[in-house]
């Protein structure tokens, strides 16, 4: 889902510097599980709140279901990458934090401390992307750290008192701006010059337009929807997804992803325009489950065979059954919206719910097997 860090030249053997980069990736590879972790858990609760039969039964997990995906999982995920491409030991703080506050938030501790944990790591990815600008000085990361900041400010609002439902938008301004961003340093090499800055104003109008939907639920709601189907489209006028994925092998899987991430992204931004401010029902659940799975974990779907060797260097071979646990992904998507929450269908709703989750699992299990199971040769290099 985000940016490769870029290739780094060895330190000499021997050297301290050299040392740090050989265990750089069994460092990765811990603060991961707390991720992994929060994952799990959130499964977990998503069967809870299907109603069905679930591993773990606390009552907890129902409440800290979008915290531990979003912020403990995805924020996690983000946040190690990014630490990775500061290159500085200083941007692991930000993934731990998130990692910790997850875990935190399954134990018997009052939520606050694990929402703390959330909170001081929001605010050490924050720091990861100021010397990141330092560096590149690009609209794209001025964009990511607008993203870290809307997450910052969803764990402020939740320590504060607002239900989790409030806090959607803000909590998808964070995954929503950060992955578009990243997309928009992938492609930069095909946008012409000033449209980057397009990406800025689109994102802003986005911010503005949550803080107005917390402020002025009525009129937020539909300006929101509006400002995130402009960036929706911006962004699908201008990926190099669009061409790409009349590729073949990895480059037309991840432009697959990517476009089918942009559809239920529009998905979920029309409902706010049309239907203004929803907190729970059949519309809450295809707007949460259009924005993150639909196209949150897509674009990790996309990315994985990417990012995974570049963190945790770890190798991933592109393989065709990558595609299973995406198609199944988006078929489920199709029949707990529209079956589901359209028709008020409750078995497809559930079907829809179990098949959801039957996608994830499927996906985690793919890494290992394909990086067991060699690669088909193909004629075309991948490009993201």
């Amino acid at each position: 889902m985000t940016t490769p860090p870029r290739p780094q030249t060895s330190a000499p053997p021997g050297t301290g510097q050299a040392a740090a980069r050989r265990a750089r990736p069994r460092v990765t590879a811990l603060l991961a599980l707390p991720g992994a972790l929060a994952l799990l858990a959130g499964l977990d609760a998503a069967l809870l709140l299907l109603e069905l039969p679930a591993p773990v039964t606390w009552a907890r997990l129902r409440d800290v279901h979008g915290p531990l995906l979003v912020l403990g999982f995805v924020g996690t995920l983000i946040a190690l990458e990014r630490a990775v491409a500061l290159r500085a030991p200083a941007g692991f703080a930000a993934p731990a934090l998130l990692g910790a506050g997850a875990v935190l938030l399954l134990t018997p501790l009052p939520e606050r401390v694990g929402g703390t944990a959330l909170l001081l790591g929001a605010i050490a990815l924050i720091g990861c992307y100021v010397p990141l600008w330092r560096r590149q000085r690009g609209d794209a990361v001025l964009v990511q750290l607008l993203g870290a900041v809307l997450a910052a400010g969803a764990v402020t609002l939740w320590l504060g008192g607002v239900p989790v439902p409030r806090l959607i938008p803000w909590l998808a301004g964070f995954v929503v701006l950060t992955v578009a961003a990243e997309r928009v340093e992938l492609a930069r090499i095909a946008l012409p010059a000033g449209a980057e800055r397009g990406l800025l104003w689109a994102s802003g109008a986005v911010a503005a337009a949550i803080t107005a939907a917390l402020l002025w639920p009525a009129a937020g709601y539909p300006v929101l929807g509006l400002a995130l189907l402009g960036l929706t489209c911006w962004l699908a006028a201008h990926d190099v997804a669009r061409r790409t994925v009349r590729g073949t092998g990895l480059e037309r899987f991840t432009a697959g992803c990517v476009l089918a991430a942009y559809a239920w992204l529009g998905i979920g931004a029309a409902c706010w325009l049309v239907g203004g401010p929803v907190d729970d029902g059949a519309r809450y659940d295809a707007v949460v489950h259009a924005l993150f799975l639909g196209f949150t974990l897509s674009m990790i779907m996309a990315h994985a065979p990417i990012i995974l060797p570049a963190v945790l260097r770890l190798p991933l071979p592109y393989h065709p059954v990558l595609a299973a646990p995406a198609g199944l992904l988006h078929l489920s998507l199709v029949l707990r919206l529209w079956a589901g929450d359209a028709l008020d269908a409750p078995a497809a709703w559930r079907i829809g719910g179990v098949l959801n989750i039957a996608a994830v699992l499927l996906f985690a299990a793919c890494p290992a097997w394909s990086a067991l199971t060699p690669a088909r040769p193909s004629r075309t290099e991948a490009r993201p």
